[in-house]
């Protein structure tokens, strides 16, 4: 069905409006984007009840054996970190540059990428959605030869934004089909870093399920064979906010798993990587995602289905 001119211009005035409030949030400082956050988060948590049904069942799932009161807390301060990372989305993507360089505080285990590229291999980034991811990007690209996957945002006037935002500082954006999949493999070859996002569920056919927290995840299964073709290193790389200060990223070793061949035991792999991530600060974990929305039983095509799903 086509679009009514009035839908098309009313689309556009909707993502002008946002593209001015994160051009005027990048002129802010951090510490004023973390306090509005400390009053708007609590609205979220409150209004929001897809946001806050999604990140209650999720952490009842991960975390069984904390208190109901702990979780109830945990859900609040993830959903205040959440509406934090849309705030500094204009400090990623339009502040100055050296500001953004200056917001880094400390970068942990450079030297994994380092040594891979002295060997002469690329570096396959996990990049979950932990802390802020963009300011994540911004470090890579900046600092590294790197291409990451780019799926054009549901606002389409929105994506010339956040393309820019995420090139600036020279990303290579490609799309999520057999093109940008050459394009990885292309850029491992040369000894370069690329972006996976390893905690999105695939479309049906792109992935297998594999243990996510104790819980069976469908999971992607581009990792394998990106190792297979290029023997490129594995690093987990988080953006962790430092509340009103800045991020401190790092870049962690992935589980050994992440190498085998096969599917299950490399995505298994991809998601304890996740889970050591997290770890290191599981508030800062965007718990709103439906991970577990896709379920063996949906893919067994049993009559009832729906009954084993979460949300």
């Amino acid at each position: 069905m086509a679009q009514q001119p009035g839908e098309t211009s009313e689309r556009y005035s909707k993502a002008s409006a946002i593209s001015w409030l994160w051009r005027t949030l990048s002129r802010w400082s951090l510490v004023r984007l973390w306090r509005l956050s400390s009053r708007l988060g609590p609205l979220v948590y409150r209004f929001n009840k897809r946001e806050r049904e999604v990140t209650e069942r999720n952490l009842d799932v991960v975390y069984p054996r904390l208190s109901a009161l702990k979780r109830k807390t945990l859900a609040q301060h993830s959903l205040r970190h959440s509406t934090a990372t849309m705030l500094e989305l204009g400090h990623a993507w339009m502040a100055e540059p050296h500001k953004v360089e200056a917001s880094i505080l400390a970068v942990h285990g450079r030297d994994k990428l380092d040594n891979a590229r002295a060997e002469g291999r690329g570096v396959i980034v996990l990049a979950p959605h932990f802390g802020n991811w963009e300011v994540l990007n911004f470090w890579l690209s900046n600092h590294f030869p790197f291409t990451a996957m780019y799926e054009p945002p549901k606002m389409a006037a929105l994506d010339p934004v956040i393309r820019q935002g995420r090139e600036r500082m020279g990303a290579q954006l490609v799309p999520t089909n057999p093109r940008g999949v050459a394009a990885l493999l292309k850029a491992l070859k040369r000894s370069e870093a690329i972006g996976i996002l390893p905690d999105q569920e695939p479309d049906w056919g792109s992935g297998v399920f594999a243990p996510f927290f104790g819980r069976d995840a469908y999971t992607a299964t581009l990792l394998p064979k990106l190792v297979a073709r290029t023997q490129a290193r594995v690093v987990t790389g988080i953006a962790l906010r430092v509340p009103g200060k800045g991020f401190e990223i790092h870049f962690l070793d992935a589980d050994e798993r992440v190498y085998d061949p096969d599917d299950i035991q490399s995505a298994t792999g991809v998601n304890a990587s996740v889970e050591a991530a997290i770890a290191l600060a599981p508030a800062q974990y965007q718990w709103e995602y439906k991970r577990y929305r896709k379920t063996i039983q949906e893919q067994q095509q049993l009559a009832n289905f729906r009954d084993y799903r979460i949300y």
